[in-house]
């Protein structure tokens, strides 16, 4: 659905919420990677005998990510501001024709 949006749609708005389904769908599909069934988080304690763990790394690439895609989503944004306020509009193919 985001590849979609960023294929068809026109309005750079759009195109950026596109952006964030795509990088939010990855991070569902990483967090579920890391799961197991019945698995517990990778803390080491004495009492339990033989216990599952959970992965922790696709947890914290995905935190980190989320980061990542916080700044760059900021960045469009700021981009999109900026070639509004230039051009007035935010569809692509206008700005392409005023490109000059």
């Amino acid at each position: 659905m985001g590849l979609y949006g960023v294929i068809t749609r026109r309005n750079l708005i759009k195109i950026v919420i596109s952006l964030l389904i795509m990088e939010f769908s990855i991070f569902i599909f990483m967090a579920l990677i890391g799961y197991i069934d019945g698995g517990i988080a990778p803390i080491i304690a004495v009492q339990e005998i033989n216990p599952t763990y959970v992965d922790p790394l696709p947890q914290a690439m995905v935190l980190t990510a989320i980061v990542i895609g916080l700044a760059t989503t900021a960045m469009l944004m700021a981009i999109a501001i900026r070639l509004y306020r230039k051009y007035g509009t935010f569809d692509i193919r206008e700005i392409n024709n005023l490109k000059g």
